[in-house]
């Protein structure tokens, strides 16, 4: 079974916010077992347009990481990211098919 993510792009421009949103998202994650493959760190924007802070969130399969989005405990901290900039959030299932070479 494929696994589920979470990518996100976030202009940090209220930190404040910010810490609360990761206070309250590190509930989430922990309940529905998220863990950060990718969080923020030195990145190369090869095209398109890019955000300051990039995050790649795994999970055990797309539906657990539609359930915790839509947890209590996520839409809590979802209040506090209303506030923190501009955001792009995907979720998206993983893939299992034939890799290249194969």
């Amino acid at each position: 079974m494929a696994k589920g993510y979470w990518i996100a792009r976030v202009d940090v421009e209220n930190q404040s916010e910010y810490d609360a949103y990761r206070a309250l998202n590190a509930v989430a994650f922990a309940k529905y077992g998220g863990r950060f493959a990718v969080r923020g760190g030195d990145y190369k924007l090869a095209r398109g347009e890019g955000r300051k802070h990039n995050v790649v969130v795994e999970f055990k399969d797309v539906e657990t990481a539609r359930a915790c989005y839509d947890s209590p405990e996520y839409q809590a901290a979802v209040k506090h990211l209303a506030n923190v900039g501009p955001v792009d959030l995907v979720i998206i299932a993983g893939y299992d098919g034939p890799q290249p070479g194969e």
